[in-house]
């Protein structure tokens, strides 16, 4: 839970989410107010929902499949950390490519596979070096305009293209290698810098967010950053009160629905017994009578199930109706069983007390007197079926 709450809030899939939840709000209003149409048709929308989420989120669906095989084959099969002096190496070389207005774009790897994003490039596998940035990012050299990736504490590839961003508003003042850097930034957990050619100034794409770097400590220190996080050191993987505090909001809501759920799931499995007094309802009287008594008014119903179907069910709607369509005027027995009590699936009916009822009816006021206007004129009275 907590992981597609952190998924959602850093990928553009936020207001989709929250529609698809705004639709279940309004299927589930339409549900209590029995709007029986506006029910069907949201149906059948959930019915193919799992298609239309795969449709649309198709892209971040493949990077958490990565992400799931980078997580179980570990970071340390797939490749080694960066050096500690890779940030001192990449900052001489970025302040001289910013001063002199020489345009570049730099990706560092981190735990996300790179290769289906990344298209073209040649080949280098030399190793990171000022002379050899500076050689690739000339602007005389034909690499010169594509990205350069560095893993392993190598250049393993140069004048590769990257996917491009289509956030126009972080993208509305800059060029096309800022939207390069940010469309990887959006697809994987690289770190992308990027040296304006027209501004000389020095920019940083990560986790989808654009933002442009005010000196060169504060690139050292986003540097620094990446590295301890993506390979951290044996004595900086202990909890510590930055890692408690961040996305605090999204921790607090994944534990609550948890206990829920589990609540829910695990004690709710458990089968459970309860009894109900559910009220007798008479349906399909005829039009000439009227109902009088019904002996018992109210029936006992044991029922057994998940103790989570107890949970959801509105037993204010439980209800046992009885057909009186053959009934006459006077009194008739009617057999109570399970096709006659309204109860919520998931629940099995274990018991009915009693199993029969008196109903009692009688002719209506008006049929009365118009049988004893009939009498008076002479029409015969018709015979009472008792």
């Amino acid at each position: 839970l907590y992981t597609v709450m952190v998924w959602v809030k850093r990928t553009r899939a936020s207001l989709v989410v929250m529609g698809i939840f705004i639709l279940g709000a309004v299927y589930m209003l339409a549900r209590q107010l029995e709007l029986q149409l506006t029910a069907w048709i949201f149906q059948g929308f959930f019915a193919i929902l799992l298609i239309i989420i795969v449709v649309i989120f198709q892209e971040e669906l493949r990077q958490i499949f990565e992400r799931v095989a980078v997580w179980s084959f570990g970071k340390k099969g797939i490749h080694r950390s960066l050096r500690s002096d890779t940030t001192d190496v990449l900052i001489r070389c970025l302040a001289d490519l910013a001063k002199n207005r020489i345009g570049a774009l730099i990706v560092l790897r981190g735990n996300d596979p790179l290769e289906r994003h990344i298209m073209g490039g040649i080949e280098l596998g030399g190793r990171l070096s000022e002379p050899l940035l500076a050689s690739i990012f000339d602007p005389h050299s034909p690499g010169h305009d594509g990205a350069v990736i560095i893993e392993n504490n190598r250049i393993t590839r140069f004048a590769a293209h990257l996917p491009l961003s289509k956030d126009f508003q972080q993208l509305s003042r800059v060029g096309t290698r800022h939207s390069a850097a940010l469309g990887l930034a959006e697809l994987t957990d690289a770190f992308c810098i990027v040296v304006s050619e027209e501004r000389g100034s020095v920019s940083v794409a990560r986790d989808g967010k654009l933002r442009e770097v005010t000196n060169l400590q504060q690139l050292g220190s986003w540097l620094q950053e990446f590295l301890q996080e993506k390979y951290p050191s044996q004595d900086r993987r202990k909890i510590s009160v930055d890692l408690v505090k961040e996305n605090w909001v999204e921790k607090a809501v994944s534990l609550c629905l948890t206990l829920v759920l589990w609540y829910a799931f695990v004690p709710g499995s458990k089968i459970a017994r309860e009894t109900y007094k559910i009220p007798v309802a008479v349906e399909n009287l005829p039009s000439n009578l009227v109902l009088d008594k019904v002996q018992p008014p109210e029936v006992k119903a044991t029922f057994t199930g998940p103790r989570r179907a107890f949970y959801l069910s509105d037993y204010r709607k439980l209800k046992v109706t009885v057909d009186t369509s053959p009934a006459a005027s006077g009194q008739r027995k009617f057999i109570i069983s399970e096709r006659n009590v309204q109860y919520p699936k998931g629940l099995t009916i274990e018991e009915l007390t009693p199993t029969t009822v008196t109903i009692s009816v009688k002719r209506s006021p008006q049929e009365s007197k118009r049988d004893d206007t009939g009498a008076g004129t002479g029409q015969k009275k018709p015979q009472e079926l008792g």
